[in-house]
């Protein structure tokens, strides 16, 4: 009965850990709505500009800016934008970018750590071999001998207080902030790929905005010169005319050096030396396939790799103080030996010779100088430094997502009014073209809507790719997605 007492002693003590037990940190939730953004007269505005673009477009055009899909069913995140090139893009990053690869090693890392930390849960048994010379005295008698030892050693520590099982559980922690890490660079890196590919996308439309708008003024500029060599316009306007050609040739320019370097982006993104990209849709297309989410469930702040690193690092930080705890009770150590011992290596096999011992060790830390107390406040301070810092990374993530909602909102509201512009001064321009070729009105008036509608057209292409980007931007906000699945 003593010894069933004991053992169920034992047991029992087995069964003790120090310190906190699995942490979960509370994740506070946010849901937003694309509405709220736009005052109620704004909304008004921009609703007759809608109407007013939709009646001057040709029969069966499509004035639909963007597609809002109900939040009961979000799209998955390759079919946001639409694009096939992309979604290639973006497979070809993710198995060849250099930072992703670096993520993966982490990982595999920790997972390792985490094996040396769960060995030490079990006795460690080592076989080991040694030969000496010794001498040993007996009053005044002297006595050399030789002796050569082989031995099985077994060590056991007994983990009473959880030490051991505290530094298993920082180590998983550990391991799954490490795999949010790594989803958190895959996360960064589509984003990435994504942003830079629309800003590819948006230099090939400026550019081809820029040329085609350098090929009109220079046929207006022809026509200039005719009517001056005519004598029906002065120099002076032929002067004005020829002013006007160097501003989209200064553009044409200027998104050709973008291209250039947007896809030397893309290129090392992809992991690869700088080199032609593959393209998909043309920019006005992706906007008006671009579906986002009326409303965001706060859920979804949960599921951010940040945020969920962050819990992991506070789980892991409050594991190590209760380990740091623990290395400050008494220490138990089970110790075993087992093997033979002879004068010479020829009978250290034999039947004779045996050596063995077993061993019951406690260690109780008494004096020093405060190093194990110095330890533990060390690890209590560390894990309250990772709850404030988890706490600061749910607010970042919730301004973040708040920020994107109501970007994506506004934008998609400024496209709008983009849109009608554009549409109007190109009106515009075709109704000073045809007065001014009839001599009805002066170059002034040509002049002014071209350059009007080129201003139109680059701020389009702005808010376009502006609006796009906040797509991704909400995406990336939003942990990757736009379910909660």
């Amino acid at each position: 009965m003593r010894a069933l007492a004991r053992g169920a002693t034992l047991v029992v003590l087995a069964a003790c850990a120090v310190g906190p037990g699995r942490v979960e940190p509370p994740v506070p939730t946010v849901a937003a709505r694309a509405d709220a953004a736009t005052p109620s007269a704004m909304r008004r505005v921009l609703d007759s500009l809608a109407r007013a673009r939709a009646a001057d477009a040709p029969a069966g055009a499509d004035t639909t800016p963007v597609r809002v899909t109900p939040a009961t069913a979000p799209p998955a995140w390759l079919d946001v934008l639409h694009d096939p090139a992309l979604v290639r893009l973006v497979r070809d990053a993710l198995a060849g970018n250099r930072d992703v690869r670096v993520a993966e090693a982490r990982v595999r890392e920790f997972r390792a750590q985490r094996g040396v930390a769960r060995a030490a849960l079990f006795p460690q048994l080592s076989a080991n071999a040694a030969t000496s010379t010794n001498q040993a005295a007996f009053g005044p008698a002297v006595v050399p001998y030789n002796a050569v030892r082989a031995t099985a050693d077994v060590q056991w520590e007994l983990d009473f207080w959880g030490r051991r099982r505290r530094g298993v559980q920082a180590a998983g922690f550990d391991l799954l902030g490490s795999e949010e890490g790594a989803r958190a660079t895959a996360l960064t890196l589509v984003s990435d790929v994504a942003a830079t590919y629309l800003a590819l996308r948006a230099a090939d439309a400026g550019l081809a905005i820029a040329e085609q708008t350098l090929e009109s003024r220079r046929n207006t500029l022809a026509l200039a010169r005719r009517r001056f060599e005519q004598g029906v316009i002065s120099e002076l306007d032929v002067r004005q005319f020829e002013a006007g050609v160097a501003a989209p040739a200064v553009r044409v320019a200027d998104f050709a050096r973008q291209r250039a370097e947007a896809e030397h982006q893309l290129s090392a993104l992809l992991g690869r030396a700088p080199g032609p990209i593959e393209r998909g849709c043309e920019l006005d297309e992706i906007v008006r396939a671009a579906a986002v989410p009326d409303s965001i469930p706060g859920a979804l702040i949960a599921r951010r790799p940040d945020v969920l690193r962050a819990q992991r690092d506070v789980q892991a930080a409050a594991a190590r103080a209760g380990a740091a705890a623990a290395s400050r009770l008494p220490n138990v150590v089970i110790g075993g030996q087992y093997g033979t011992q002879r004068p010479s290596l020829a009978g250290v096999f034999g039947p004779k010779g045996e050596v063995y011992g077993l061993s019951l060790g406690l260690s109780v830390p008494l004096l020093d100088a405060g190093r194990a107390a110095n330890v533990t406040n060390a690890a209590r301070a560390e894990a309250e430094a990772a709850q404030r810092s988890y706490e600061q990374t749910v607010l970042v993530a919730l301004r973040e997502a708040s920020d994107a909602v109501a970007g994506l909102r506004l934008l998609h509201d400024q496209l709008v009014a983009q849109q009608t512009q554009a549409q109007a001064l190109r009106a515009a321009l075709a109704i000073a073209q045809r007065r001014y070729a009839s001599g009805i009105s002066s170059y002034l008036e040509v002049l002014d809507a071209q350059r009007g509608l080129f201003d139109a057209q680059l701020g389009l292409l702005q808010v376009q790719r502006d609006y796009l980007t906040a797509t991704v931007t909400l995406y990336r906000a939003l942990g990757g997605s736009w379910s909660a699945e």
